[in-house]
C-alpha cells in the first residue's frame, strides 16, 4: 500500500516530524485539510474565542462537527439556534461536550457565551443527512475499555450509530499511567468486515498541562515507524498504521479522535505481535 505523505501545519507551525503538528499562536490553534495533510477525508480546526466574538463555519462538500470542548456558546444554522451548549469548565471534567452536526452545504454561526474552546471537526458530505441537529448528552454513549494499566474511558460524540455521511468522532480520558489505543490496533485496509479505512487525528490535552504522551505510529513492514512525544494541545495524525498512546505517570490525557474514510465503519485489526495481551489481562 502506497503511504500517504502528511505534511500539516497550523499557521505554519512546524514540528520535527510531519506527523506531529504543535498549535499556532493565534487564536485559530489548528488548521488541519485534507490538502495540508496530504490524505483525503478528515479535517480538524481548534479555534479559541473569547465571551461575545462569533464565527461563521462552512466548508464546501464537507459535513462538521461542532465540539464546543469547553464553555458555552450559542449556535445558528439557517432557522435552528441553541443556546448555552456546553458548559464544561475543563475537558478532564466528567460531562459530555457541546456537540451539533452541520450536514454539507449548510452554514453555522458560532457566538460564545463564555470564552470557549471550539473544535471543528469535518469530511466529505453530499448533504442528503437532512438538517442540523445538536448532539444530546444522552446519545452520546460512554464506555469503559481495557482493564488495569490498559484502562480507559470512552465517549462517543458522534458514532457510527448516529447518522452522518463520514464523520467519526469520540473522545478519550487515559489515567496516569496507563495506556490507551492499545494493544496496537490499525484501520487502514478496505477490507470489511475485518478492518475499515480510516483517517485519524488525535487532539492531545493533558493534566497538567506540563505533561506529555508517548504515541508510537507504525507499519507492519516499519515503512512508517514513529514515536512522537505530544505535549498539551498538539496534534498527532494517523495516515494509516497502528498507534497506541502511553500517559506516564502523573499525568491524566485527553484526546479528541476525528476519523473519516470511504466507509463510514470502524473495524480494526490488532497489532498480532501484541494481541496476547487481551487473552492474559487479569
Amino acid at each position: 500500500m502506497k503511504r500517504q505523505s502528511p505534511n500539516a501545519s497550523s499557521k505554519g507551525v512546524t514540528s520535527v516530524s510531519r506527523l506531529l503538528v504543535k498549535p499556532a499562536k493565534s487564536r485559530q490553534r489548528h488548521d488541519i485539510t485534507p490538502e495540508n495533510a496530504g490524505w483525503l477525508y478528515v479535517g480538524f480546526a481548534l479555534h479559541e474565542l473569547q465571551a461575545g466574538e462569533d464565527i461563521s463555519l462552512q466548508q464546501s462538500g464537507r459535513e462538521l462537527c461542532l465540539v464546543i470542548l469547553t464553555g458555552s456558546a450559542n449556535v445558528q444554522v439557517g432557522d435552528q439556534n441553541w443556546n448555552d451548549v456546553g458548559g464544561r469548565q475543563t475537558v478532564f471534567e466528567d460531562k459530555a461536550p457541546g456537540a451539533i452536526y452541520v450536514p454539507a452545504g449548510h452554514s453555522a454561526q458560532v457566538t460564545a457565551s463564555t470564552d470557549i474552546e471550539l473544535a471543528v471537526c469535518s469530511a466529505p458530505g453530499d448533504g442528503s443527512i437532512g438538517s442540523a441537529r445538536q448532539i444530546a448528552a444522552e446519545k452520546m454513549s460512554q464506555e469503559v475499555r481495557g482493564k488495569n494499566s490498559n484502562t480507559r474511558y470512552v465517549r462517543n460524540i458522534l458514532p457510527e450509530t448516529e447518522s452522518a455521511d463520514s464523520l467519526l468522532v469520540v473522545e478519550v480520558i487515559t489515567p496516569s499511567g496507563n495506556w490507551s489505543s492499545y494493544p496496537p490496533h490499525k484501520h487502514d485496509r478496505d477490507a470489511l468486515p475485518e478492518e475499515s479505512k480510516l483517517e485519524e487525528t488525535y487532539y492531545h490535552r493533558l493534566n497538567p498541562s506540563s505533561g506529555y504522551v508517548h504515541q508510537r505510529v507504525y507499519t507492519d513492514d516499519r515503512s512508517l515507524d514513529e514515536t512522537l512525544s505530544a505535549e498539551d494541545g498538539d496534534v498527532v495524525m494517523v495516515p494509516e498504521g497502528y498507534h497506541p498512546v502511553g500517559v506516564p505517570h502523573g499525568y491524566t490525557s485527553y484526546y479528541l479522535n476525528v476519523m473519516a474514510g470511504p466507509i463510514r465503519e470502524w473495524h480494526f485489526h490488532n497489532d498480532p505481535a501484541h494481541e496476547w495481551i487481551l487473552n492474559n489481562s487479569k
